[in-house]
């Protein structure tokens, strides 16, 4: 019993323990170099001419890589095939990329957009009921700042397959104001009361210069477009100013400004007045 015992020993554990050994000192020295490996890499100067979001996406791929690398290494030299390993690794990733499938669409978002750049940090950009100043771009979430200072997070998955409005991506960007005025005004006399408006206003560029322009003809009304141009951090600001200003100029120039209403023309043959009505008030 015992001469089998020794040579159990020395046939099996004696041979294991020392590859556990030597492999957990890899696994050690490996993880160590890498570390060290990493961190020299990110101080290189490839790193600032890189775009910083990229660069932690490569740094951070890298890791998870070499880690895997040196993991596998140290269990293959344990005596575990490393064929076994590499597919126990694919089910347990294909597991758990379907558990998260949401995240991965996030993580393969944020790559297109750090790739693409439609939007840097800093932009203002516009993605349906959601708008304000890229604060952030992260690996699963851009981080935006609203007009009125609140922090909103979007995972990257739903910026890549919506459209998204880059507001600051030109220097300058025009304010459209829509103006009904009353059939008969005189259109020349409102455009001209309109572009003194808009010249008025020092946050107004003077190139592209105001415009305004009949849209169309409405039941009671004809349409003009007002647009005048500022750049976009003026945006909100002229755009609210030019609400107030322009109705004052119009109404200084004369021009009616419409309503809806209704006209009744009653025809009197001899029968009974008809009452006539809008919104509950008699005609």
């Amino acid at each position: 019993m015992l001469d089998w015992l020794l040579e159990f020993v020395n046939i099996y554990v004696v041979p294991f323990v020392v590859k556990a050994v030597i492999a957990l000192v890899v696994l050690i020295v490996g993880l160590k170099l890498i570390k060290f490996f990493t961190k020299r890499l990110e101080k290189h100067k490839l790193a600032k001419k890189m775009d910083s979001n990229i660069w932690t996406l490569v740094m951070h791929t890298l890791r998870v890589v070499l880690n895997a690398l040196i993991i596998i290494i140290a269990i293959e030299i344990v005596g575990v095939p490393s064929a076994t390993v590499i597919t126990i690794i694919g089910s347990c990733g294909l597991a758990f990329g379907l558990a998260l499938q949401g995240g991965l669409s996030n993580l393969a978002g944020g790559v297109m957009l750090m790739i693409f750049k439609p939007f840097h940090a800093g932009d203002y950009i516009i993605i349906e009921q959601c708008e304000g100043i890229v604060e952030e771009i992260g690996i699963f979430y851009t981080k935006l700042v609203t007009p009125d200072n609140q922090s909103i997070s979007i995972p990257n998955g739903l910026l890549s397959s919506h459209v998204v409005t880059n507001a600051s991506a030109k220097e300058n960007r025009g304010v459209d104001i829509n103006i009904s005025v009353a059939y008969g005004t005189n259109i020349e006399a409102a455009r001209e009361a309109l572009i003194r408006c808009a010249k008025n206003n020092p946050l107004v560029l003077n190139k592209p210069s105001p415009i305004v322009a009949v849209t169309g003809h409405e039941d009671s009304c004809i349409k003009l477009l007002f647009r005048a141009f500022t750049t976009w951090e003026n945006y909100k600001q002229v755009k609210g100013e030019l609400y107030e200003t322009s109705l004052d100029a119009l109404k200084e120039a004369g021009v009616e400004i419409p309503f809806p209403q209704v006209d009744v023309h009653m025809v009197d043959k001899g029968q009974q007045p008809v009452e006539c009505g809008n919104d509950g008030d008699d005609r």
